[in-house]
């Protein structure tokens, strides 16, 4: 029973990537209409590269907003965390202009603001 509760795991993580994944595509329902395998590769590379980019910005923000929340006191639980998801699409504008900044230097991801949790 503890392997197919493993198993299960797994395969729903999977599909919440592929799901995930699939929300960037630009028309045809994730459908690839090109025969060509190269331009295929390309495709599929470029949507992961594009889903990796997202997912980890949404873990940057939700370790902001925990870290935010352990500063103002309150208590959070590894049990809390482990019920999030990085798979957020709401901030997203999917079809939205976007601006790049060079100019902004991001935070920095350090070790002083570990969070310690409950």
């Amino acid at each position: 029973m503890k392997l197919r509760k493993q198993i299960t795991a797994a395969t729903n993580i999977v599909e919440a990537y592929n799901g995930f994944s699939k929300w960037f595509f630009f028309g045809g329902f994730g459908v690839i209409s090109n025969n060509d395998p190269i331009e295929q590769e390309k495709i599929i590379k470029y949507n992961d590269l594009v889903a990796n980019a997202v997912i980890f910005q949404n873990v940057v923000d939700l370790t902001d907003v925990l870290r935010d929340l352990l500063k103002a006191g309150y208590s959070i639980t590894r049990e809390d965390v482990a019920a999030l998801s990085p798979y957020m699409t709401s901030n997203i504008k999917r079809f939205g202009d976007y601006m790049i900044d060079m100019e902004t230097v991001p935070n920095l991801l350090d070790d002083e603001g570990l969070l310690i949790l409950a």
